[in-house]
C-alpha cells in the first residue's frame, strides 16, 4: 500500500490527486504546518532527512520530490495512462511542463513570498528599509519574471487544452501547484486560457477527490 505522507497546503495535493486519477488504493498521513513559522512539523525527517513533503513510500522505498514521485508513480502503475506516447511531439512537451513546474515557475513564486516576509522578520528600525529593498526586487525582478512565464503558458494553451497536448496528462497535475499559487498570491490578470484550465482541473472528480482525502486547501480556488 503506498503511503503519502501528505503537508497541509503544499505540493503533496498534487500526488493524492495524481493517485486518484490512476486508481491506485493508497493511505494518507497528515501533516501539519507550524501555524507560526509555516514550516513541515519536525516528524517528517523520520521518513526522509530533509523533512519536507511530498514523500511517499512504497513497498520499501522511499521516494521524495514532487516530479521524481510522479514520474515513479505514472511507470509503475499508470499502464500507458497520463502520458503521451514515447517519441511523439506531445512527449516532449510533457517532459518540458512536468519539469518547468518546479524548476523554473516555483522559484521566482517561492521567492516572493520570501520577500513578502523579510520585512516583518528584521528590526523594526530597519524595517523601512527591508520593505523598500523587498518592494524592489519584486518590482524590477520577480513580477517581470512570473509575467512572463504565465504568458509562456497563456500561449502554450492556446495551442491545445492541455500542457502535452489535445489530451489530460500528468503534466496538467504537476503544473497545478505553481498555476494554483500564482492565481492565489497574484492573480492570471487576462489570461483567460489559464483560467479556463484552472475550472477544468477542479471540476475533475478526480481532483475533488483528492481534496476530500487531503483536507483543506487554501490553492483550490
Amino acid at each position: 500500500m503506498i503511503t503519502v505522507h501528505h503537508l497541509n497546503n503544499s505540493r503533496s495535493q498534487r500526488i493524492l490527486w495524481l493517485l486518484e486519477e490512476l486508481g491506485v488504493p493508497y493511505e494518507v498521513r497528515r501533516y501539519q504546518r507550524n501555524a507560526k513559522t509555516m514550516l513541515a512539523p519536525p516528524e517528517l525527517r523520520a521518513v526522509h532527512p530533509l523533512g519536507k513533503s511530498p514523500v511517499i513510500t512504497d513497498d520499501g522505498r522511499v521516494v521524495a520530490e514532487t516530479g521524481a514521485i510522479v514520474e515513479y508513480l505514472v511507470e509503475r502503475y499508470g499502464d500507458g495512462r497520463l502520458i503521451p506516447a514515447s517519441g511523439s511531439d506531445d512527449r516532449l512537451r510533457y517532459t518540458y511542463w512536468l519539469h518547468f513546474a518546479e524548476g523554473s515557475a516555483m522559484p521566482p513564486l517561492v521567492m516572493t513570498l520570501i520577500f513578502n516576509e523579510m520585512p516583518k522578520a528584521v528590526p523594526g528600525l530597519i524595517r523601512p528599509i527591508a520593505r523598500m529593498i523587498s518592494g524592489q526586487v519584486q518590482q524590477r525582478f520577480l513580477r517581470p519574471q512570473i509575467a512572463a512565464q504565465l504568458d509562456l503558458m497563456e500561449a502554450e494553451l492556446g495551442r491545445a487544452a492541455w500542457f502535452a497536448g489535445a489530451v489530460f496528462s500528468a503534466a496538467d497535475i504537476q503544473m497545478s501547484f505553481p498555476v494554483e499559487a500564482a492565481a492565489a498570491r497574484a492573480g492570471l490578470g487576462k489570461r483567460a486560457k489559464l483560467a479556463a484550465w484552472l475550472q477544468r482541473i477542479h471540476a475533475r472528480p478526480a481532483y475533488q477527490a483528492a481534496l476530500a482525502r487531503g483536507g483543506p486547501y487554501a490553492f483550490a480556488g
